[in-house]
């Protein structure tokens, strides 16, 4: 039985691929603050479920912040600057927010990341992230920065082609991915949700996903 005077692992860095990292609990000390911002952030903009071009609904609920929002429907994938459901600027990015993606972009060997763009996905039990590239920004010369929170996820990085073999991650509460430079256009996705109970999330992940976009 674990010692209840143990003090938790400390943060930790895995290279899982050429130009991607896991950054394990680098989150853990910012928790607090980055929930809260969330539960702000989505009284303003509420999470919604997307409609791909091709019209089917997406299964992970998702919200923005920041300058710009990644948003999908019939028209195609595209970020815009207001959000669509109110017509009102996106919530402003939360500066714990900013300040966690330029230090796990650093941890990372990535310098001088200034993310304009924060994607909040929310996960139940079954919802799941079909296997993609994060190819609708205009300069792909930054890393993607993205923090796992809530029930742990099981996170697939593949390369280039979608029939290139994918790395199964599980990723815990805290956790950050980092993936650039020659990793920047690798195919990823998640594994269905299992169920489960979070202590602070409930039956849930939610998911931060910081890009430069513009």
């Amino acid at each position: 039985m674990r010692d209840l005077f143990e003090l938790p692992a400390k943060p930790s860095s895995e290279r899982v691929a050429d130009g991607a990292f896991i950054l394990r609990r680098f989150a853990l000390a910012r928790v607090d603050e980055l929930l809260l911002q969330i539960e702000s952030i989505t009284a303003a903009a509420r999470f919604r479920h997307l409609v791909t071009p091709g019209g089917l609904r997406m299964s992970v609920a998702m919200t923005n912040c920041g300058d710009l929002g990644w948003v999908s429907d019939r028209r195609g994938y595209r970020y815009e600057r207001c959000d669509p459901l109110s017509g009102q600027p996106w919530p402003s990015m939360p500066d714990a927010f900013f300040s966690l993606a330029q230090s796990a972009a650093q941890a990372a060997g990535f310098t001088e990341f200034a993310p304009d763009a924060c994607l909040i996905n929310c996960y139940v039990p079954g919802t799941r992230l079909s296997l993609h590239q994060d190819k609708d920004e205009r300069d792909f010369g930054a890393p993607i920065v993205s923090v796992s929170l809530g029930l742990p996820a099981t996170f697939l990085f593949g390369g280039k082609s979608r029939k290139d073999k994918q790395l199964r991650v599980p990723l815990e509460h805290g956790d950050v991915v980092v993936w650039g430079g020659p990793g920047r256009l690798n195919h990823h996705g998640v594994l269905p949700l299992k169920d489960g109970e979070h202590p602070l999330l409930g039956r849930k992940r939610q998911n931060l996903t910081l890009r430069r976009a513009s």
